[in-house]
């Protein structure tokens, strides 16, 4: 290993951080032009899971909103724009309104008179942007959220990401958007163009996109017979192609909707049918169920990795499937961004148990995924959680 410690961005390429606090999920790209995109900036209550909590890394001195914007403030490019002395970033996406994604106005929240971004409450994304400024946030409804049913946002995450956004549109000039489904020219590199960089906006709302170009509505039939909806089916999911690599992220997109038809439909497995390939995938839901096997062998990656805040995340059945060889042949690496000694112990003797990275074991690991121009090539590090060192526990290299 050339270096013990995280040598940075460099200009060219594509960067993915999978920040690891314990309570949430926060992904943060690096386009190859140095724009700059977090996804999701989360805050759960995962402490009062007892047992099935996970450790709270680097320590619970500070919350995951305050020790995410340390962690991206660390990992910026250099000469990153700023905005009234914080680091700009350049989007903000919130794959859905759920707490482990956005922060909530009921946990670890309290205002005292105020707070340093205004009238908002100290959870996720809320303490983040006390740090850091925000020039375009994209959600799956702004600004009337009304699709495809209004008011089916979980009202504690809206109402906290509604006052966030009121206040860094005055103090930021924040610019809001709904996600464009089908859009592959929403989210693009701001500081060059860059002719084979691009993010596909590929599932919202319960729609998807289809290969000829179309949009399915996978709840059309679900909407007569409910009057409420599951979020995660609502996430936001996209396509990112740089040269010859690929990856895919769809938040939470796990739901088995009423089809009309006095049966069920699983919208991972009907977004499979549209999906080819990828060299890495986000795991649904953090390996708590989903990933049928029709979207493990359509996905079919090298890596996949996770966002972890519980001890029932990446499930031993939801691991079987993964590593499941009559899904797709060859080799793969799961990178959980923690895989507690609690489940170490239980799984030690499964055969997934030797395609999951001994680094994350333990108390778990920041996962970085570097792709260089043309994107033949691809590195997986993990560097240590536990502290802000930066250390590299381990690296991997592929081919795509």
């Amino acid at each position: 290993m050339a270096s013990t410690t995280w040598a940075g961005w460099k200009q060219g390429d594509y960067q993915i951080h999978f920040i690891h606090t314990g309570v949430g999920e926060a992904i943060f790209h690096i386009f190859p032009d140095g724009t700059t995109m977090l996804v999701d900036c989360g805050d759960h209550p995962a402490l009062t899971r007892l047992e099935f909590s996970v450790p709270v890394v680097p320590n619970p001195g500070r919350l995951a909103g305050d020790w995410t914007a340390r962690y991206i403030t660390r990992v910026l490019p250099e000469n990153n724009p700023t905005l009234n002395d914080r680091p700009l970033i350049d989007y903000f996406m919130l794959s859905h309104f759920h707490s482990d994604h956005c922060g909530t106005r009921s946990w670890q929240s309290t205002k005292r008179g105020g707070t340093p971004l205004g009238n908002c409450f100290r959870s996720g994304l809320g303490l983040a942007a006390e740090d850091l400024a925000f020039a375009k946030a994209i959600d799956r409804g702004y600004p009337d959220y009304t699709d495809p049913i209004p008011n089916s946002a979980p009202a504690d995450e809206f109402e906290h990401m509604t006052r966030i956004y009121k206040q860094l549109q005055e103090r930021d000039q924040l610019k809001i958007e709904k996600f464009q489904l089908g859009s592959s020219d929403q989210i693009i590199p701001l500081r060059n163009k860059i002719q084979d960089f691009k993010i596909e906006n590929i599932a919202a709302n319960g729609k998807i996109l289809c290969r000829g170009g179309s949009i399915r509505d996978l709840y059309a039939e679900h909407l007569k017979q409910t009057k409420g909806l599951n979020e995660n089916g609502m996430s936001l999911g996209f396509l990112v192609t740089y040269g010859k690599f690929r990856f895919v992220s769809c938040g939470d997109y796990s739901d088995t909707p009423l089809d009309g038809k006095g049966g069920k439909l699983c919208v991972e497995s009907e977004l499979a049918k549209e999906m080819d390939k990828v060299n890495v995938a986000k795991i649904n839901h953090h390996g708590h169920h989903g990933s049928p096997l029709p979207l493990v062998a359509a996905w079919a990656p090298r890596v996949w990795i996770a966002c972890i805040w519980d001890q029932l995340h990446t499930l031993d059945v939801m691991l079987k499937r993964l590593t499941d060889r009559s899904a797709y042949p060859g080799e793969r690496t799961i990178f959980p961004t923690v895989f507690p000694k609690e489940r170490v112990e239980s799984a030690q003797n499964e055969d997934f148990f030797k395609d999951i990275a001994p680094e994350t074991m333990g108390t778990g690991a920041h996962i970085v995924v570097t792709v260089p121009p043309g994107g033949l090539t691809y590195k997986v590090t993990c560097i240590k959680a536990e502290d802000e060192s930066m250390e590299i526990l381990g690296e991997y290299n592929y081919e795509s």
